[in-house]
């Protein structure tokens, strides 16, 4: 007990000394937080909604505070495994029942950004997490695999969506590389600086949207949305990703940490 203690400690004085900083992978939420698209024959996800219930008023002399309402997988959010058709019927797959130890863990950064500036539709394949892998060594179980792309670099709802006759376009997972993940290299899930986990046009994959079918069938998390993946070493950073504990929830917003080693 005496070492962990130690461990802790150590960790709390790194901080304290900005020998470990903290950097938030987080999108600011509000109501212009872009939001899904869906074709119109599905229920769309509703964009955030903010109520004041008061701000120091005659409501509540001395409080302010809000009502919200948004869909579970609004800006940076959680993809538990129930969120999917092929989770549904696996153990601990909802917000509130997985084990909480497994929202943290090591990060591994596969930098694709070069990439995806030449090619919008650029999907990681297996192939590229083995070289990745050659430079940077094997992905150890139980780690995030985190995909840079700087598509959160895009600031305008329209850009982020980028949304064509044919459907949206954006970077993503081959279902080769997703089904490595899961099953090879058991990760606890993926994150995407895009609005999810699939590609713009996985809707046409063979099987459609893999990220979500193999990660979410594997018992596999998601995080879709997030921030500053360019402040991240391939290797080294802990995300610390918890999602609200809604009972028998899909998802939810949540604050990503990661630790990083400064300088």
């Amino acid at each position: 007990m005496s070492n962990r203690v130690t461990v802790l400690s150590l960790l709390v004085e790194e901080l304290r000394e900005g020998r470990i900083k903290v950097v938030d992978l987080t999108q600011p939420l509000s109501p212009d937080t872009p939001v899904i698209d869906l074709p119109p024959q599905f229920a769309p996800s509703p964009p955030l909604t903010i109520e004041k219930i008061s701000e120091y008023d005659d409501a509540g002399p001395a409080w302010y505070w809000n009502t919200l309402h948004l869909g579970e997988h609004t800006g940076t959010h959680f993809d538990a495994p129930v969120h999917w058709i092929t989770g549904r019927d696996l153990a601990n797959n909802t917000t509130d029942t997985i084990p909480a130890h497994k929202f943290v863990g090591p990060a591994c950064v596969i930098d694709v950004s070069q990439e995806v500036a030449q090619y919008e539709d650029f999907l990681l394949t297996r192939e590229h997490v083995l070289a990745w892998e050659g430079e940077h060594g094997k992905i150890q179980p139980g780690s995030w695999l985190l995909l840079r792309t700087d598509w959160s670099k895009r600031t305008a709802a329209k850009e982020f969506l980028n949304a064509h006759e044919d459907g949206p376009h954006s970077p993503g997972f081959h279902k080769d590389c997703v089904e490595f993940l899961a099953r090879e290299r058991d990760v606890l899930g993926v994150g995407v600086e895009t609005v999810g986990t699939d590609a713009g046009q996985a809707g046409g994959f063979d099987p459609p949207f893999p990220a979500h079918t193999i990660m979410h069938g594997s018992g596999k998390f998601g995080l879709a949305s997030l921030n500053n993946l360019d402040q991240l070493p391939a290797t080294g950073a802990v995300v610390i990703a918890a999602p609200l504990k809604i009972v028998n929830g899909s998802g939810s917003p949540l604050r990503v940490l990661a630790l990083v080693p400064a300088g």
